[in-house]
């Protein structure tokens, strides 16, 4: 395994980065465009994964970091709980749900792994070096 110097480095933030984008094309349907609201906070959810995952790199820390990690777990489970208000409404279908979720769930398993191996570590951050 390569060594992560960067937030950019880290799969999950890769991953989210494209959730964030694969949400914004979503977005874009007519009937979802019209929905201010519900796009609004979707397209904020998704960036958020990303966001608290580079938040919490930057920290420098383990323990600052698995608490950005939660962040963005937490975002990341908005973004499926969304998912379901845009298919009730309508604005998505069920393969797009159903990809979308799996997706997102993907992403929440990754970051929880780099938590369990964070906490795990003996490494407590590059602030402690």
């Amino acid at each position: 395994m390569a060594a992560i110097r960067k937030f950019e480095d880290l799969q999950c933030w890769q991953k989210s980065r494209q959730l964030s984008m694969l949400i914004y094309e979503t977005t874009r349907k007519e009937l979802f465009a019209r929905d201010f609201s519900l796009k609004d906070q979707i397209l904020r959810s998704s960036g958020s994964v990303m966001d608290n995952i580079a938040e919490g790199f930057g920290r420098g820390g383990n323990k600052e970091f698995v608490q950005f990690l939660f962040y963005a777990k937490g975002s990341c489970l908005e973004v499926m709980s969304q998912l379901y208000r845009a298919k009730d409404r309508t604005y998505i279908t069920e393969q797009e749900f159903s990809e979308l979720y799996q997706f997102a769930n993907e992403i929440s398993g990754m970051i929880q792994s780099l938590v369990h191996y964070l906490k795990k570590s003996e490494l407590k951050g590059i602030k402690y070096k």
